[in-house]
């Protein structure tokens, strides 16, 4: 009697674990993210590497504006730098592009590397492609992790809240940094996710 009941089990969870399976690829989810919706809200945790790139034959990262006694700052305070870099799914530079950070951040710490943010992160791939989210906050480089702020964001992540964590890959003696990211996201269900 115990076996048609531990069949009936088996059977239930494989039939479980296909239907997931199949709802996850029809939802167009990616290996990067992941959306769990809860009521009326909705939590994306997203997991992503971010490459600024100041120097060689393609920069991502450029200094705009800098202050007079920028130069002979320990921590570069004043200077002002734009971005465009690249997301990608893994630590690597030939890794699947996700999307781009774009904005600026400035050199804010009078005697340590600080950085303030306002920078957006707009993704490429998959259901969040077109959607974006925004970060104001500070960014102490230097130390292996740390947690920003998340305050907005369009598309899917419209009236977004939530913060980020990103913890240093690597920094090559050209300048070139990586990070990692896991950032939470919490919105809302909304029936249209392109108009008002």
């Amino acid at each position: 009697m115990s076996s048609p009941n531990l069949l009936s089990i088996l059977i239930f969870i494989v039939s479980a674990m296909n239907e997931g399976a199949a709802h996850a690829h029809t939802n167009n989810q990616t290996t990067w993210a992941k959306r769990v919706e809860k009521g009326n809200e909705v939590i994306t945790t997203l997991q992503f590497y971010f490459h600024d790139i100041p120097s060689g034959p393609s920069p991502t990262s450029v200094r705009i504006a800098e202050a007079a006694q920028t130069n002979n700052s320990s921590s570069f305070f004043g200077a002002l730098v734009m971005i465009d870099d690249p997301l990608t799914v893994g630590p690597d530079q030939s890794s699947k592009i996700v999307g781009r950070a774009r904005g600026l951040f400035g050199s804010a710490g009078l005697s340590e590397f600080s950085l303030i943010m306002a920078v957006s992160y707009v993704f490429t791939d998959g259901m969040y492609n077109g959607s974006s989210f925004s970060l104001l906050s500070t960014n102490e480089v230097m130390h292996p992790t740390r947690e920003m702020a998340v305050v907005g964001g369009t598309g899917l992540f419209r009236m977004a809240r939530g913060y980020a964590i990103a913890r240093t890959y690597s920094i090559e003696s050209t300048g070139v940094a990586i990070a990692g990211y896991n950032v939470t996201i919490i919105t809302y269900v909304y029936s249209d996710h392109t108009h008002g």
